[in-house]
């Protein structure tokens, strides 16, 4: 997991020297640096980030023939020149010292007064994240944990690497092989273009303003399947053609994740300004009501559908609540519901399942979630 990184500018890496041999503040004249600043690059392990970047303001100074890197193990240690640049920023690969500072040089090997110096600050190492969760999807995998880490110290929070490796069912292992899946700064992620059937395993990092990495909680595992019974519905705001659903009829068993203008949708997806999430009927004579306000373990707890309580208003999703609607077919009015799975920043993940004899409202499981196809 290391990263390749083409410098803007001439460097020169050097072994630690002490500034004995290079003096810094003797050519007065010499504009020092300003704005030091670093981010450390993380690596997949909190205890060995992959290196440190710094960044400085550059000096307008025609006299100035590259910059001086300077640095330190230990606050009382000696200053060693560390490399030196034409660009103004500097990329140390390897554990980073804890101070640095950067200083202007001549061509004739003087330099100018020091910049500010930087501490490595570890105090802004977050928590891990807590209550990871993974949802299987036909070649995805949604993932969702608490925003715990992010809640420690808003201030301190940048955002989430998310990682994954194959997962050896037989040993309930997973390999050493993390590749990175992507970043986020909310606390969801779908992992996409997955084989079906091939289980992986999944873990989650915060970081924090200044590079900092997180441990990582206990991974979980998850096997995409093109028959999943997680199905994935975006809001129309950002994602328009897969934020309508509709459920089966009397003639057909699947399921269909379509556009929201598509005529016939029995219900989309849209995010408030607060940035919910709402169910909203879409069909003429479609319409929805709480199936309780207790959590649901599955989609097997949804029983009878209620009596009352239907309307044709939006509802808010809500991460394990059930949901019942009523969908208008040629042959009469059918019940049907869902369980929702997750609640993302810009998606619901949900199960289903449909009542195929009109008015009857026992809610069948046999063909719950199955195959949802996006259209």
């Amino acid at each position: 997991m290391r990263r390749t990184t083409l410098a803007a500018g001439a460097v020169i890496a050097l072994a630690a020297c002490s500034t004995s041999d290079r003096l810094t503040g003797n050519h007065i004249n010499l504009a020092p640096p300003n704005n030091l600043t670093y981010q450390l690059i993380p690596s997949g392990n909190a205890d060995f980030p992959e290196g440190i970047d710094l960044r400085w303001d550059p000096v307008n100074d025609p006299d100035i023939a590259d910059y001086a890197v300077f640095s330190r193990s230990s606050a009382n240690g000696t200053w060693n020149l560390r490399a030196q640049t034409t660009s103004p920023s500097f990329e140390d690969l390897g554990a980073p010292d804890l101070q640095y500072y950067v200083a202007s040089e001549a061509a004739d090997g003087s330099m100018s007064a020091p910049s500010n110096v930087i501490t490595v600050d570890n105090t802004n190492k977050l928590p891990p994240p807590d209550s990871l969760e993974a949802f299987a999807l036909d070649q995805a995998v949604e993932l969702s944990w608490s925003p715990n880490a992010r809640l420690f110290n808003p201030s301190a929070f940048s955002y989430y690497r998310v990682y994954s490796t194959v997962y050896h069912a037989g040993q309930n292992l997973c390999d050493t092989a993390w590749v990175l899946e992507g970043t986020t700064v909310s606390e969801d992620f779908i992992a996409s273009g997955l084989p079906n059937g091939q289980p992986r395993c999944f873990d989650v990092s915060a970081i924090s303003i200044d590079g900092h990495e997180s441990d990582w909680p206990t991974p979980v595992a998850a096997t995409p399947s093109a028959t999943s019974g997680d199905v994935v519905v975006f809001s129309s705001a950002d994602s328009l053609n897969k934020s309508g659903f509709v459920f089966p009829s009397s003639t057909s068993t699947r399921s269909v994740v379509a556009s929201a203008t598509r005529p016939g949708i029995d219900f989309r997806v849209d995010r408030h300004a607060d940035g919910s999430l709402w169910l909203v009927p879409a069909k003429s004579g479609t319409t929805v009501a709480l199936y309780s306000s207790q959590p649901l373990a599955s989609i097997s707890a949804l029983g009878v559908a209620p009596s009352t309580g239907f309307s044709s208003g939006a509802v808010r999703a809500t991460a394990r609540l059930g949901y019942v609607f009523q969908v208008a077919r040629p042959d009469g009015v059918h019940y049907a519901a869902l369980r929702v799975a997750a609640v993302g920043a810009n998606f619901v993940v949900f199960e289903w399942t449909y009542q195929r004899d009109p008015g009857n409202p026992v809610l069948e499981h046999m063909t719950a979630g199955s195959g949802a196809i996006a259209r």
